[in-house]
């Protein structure tokens, strides 16, 4: 009798460890930065003209590529658009167009061209944080991968982005980014 109790016990314990080792693995929610300020607002960031410069670094953490990019956003009837132009560091350039849409939760998705789906945008205090599958050209194909996106914006104007890719629940690259917005009056 005695021994059942004690695999009881350490059968709940063991699944409990597993739960708290699981939930440290998740990823912070936005809220978290409810009250951080200055306050992250979409349209005024990402409306005339940006530059980002950034670098991506494979599951290693070794640094592979660097690049910088134009960013060009405008409103219209409440739906965003922000055009991107990377430039990398061996002379590829890519193109990205968002479209950022209101929902009815008083959210954004946003779509691209080379997004498939659409993307959830959740936004609190300083914080953007997006998630989305982007298709990236691989060895004359093209690989789905989904992205993690959590943007902060340290400054008016400046923002830091992070980004965690991902496929088939394995980190395979991640984004490091800093984009600043042009004409800001105070930088």
């Amino acid at each position: 009798m005695m021994r059942h109790v004690c695999r009881s016990v350490m059968s709940k314990a063991a699944a409990l460890l597993c739960v708290l080792l699981l939930s440290a693995c998740s990823a912070p929610d936005v809220s978290l930065y409810a009250k951080n300020e200055p306050k992250f607002e979409l349209r005024p960031f990402f409306s005339g003209s940006l530059m980002a410069h950034g670098i991506l670094k494979n599951r290693s953490g070794e640094v592979i590529r660097y690049f910088n990019a134009t960013l060009e956003g405008s409103w219209k009837e409440g739906v965003g658009t922000l055009a991107e132009v990377f430039t990398f560091d061996d002379g590829e350039i890519q193109y990205r167009t968002w479209t950022m849409t209101p929902n009815d939760k008083g959210e954004y998705t946003a779509t691209a061209n080379d997004v498939v789906g659409v993307g959830e945008i959740k936004i609190a205090g300083n914080a953007l944080f997006m998630k989305y599958i982007l298709q990236v050209p691989y060895d004359d194909d093209l690989l789905e991968v989904k992205v993690d996106d959590r943007m902060y914006m340290v400054r008016d104007g400046v923002v830091m982005n992070e980004s965690i890719m991902t496929k088939f629940g394995v980190e395979v690259g991640y984004l490091s980014i800093v984009i600043t917005k042009l004409n800001q009056a105070d930088h």
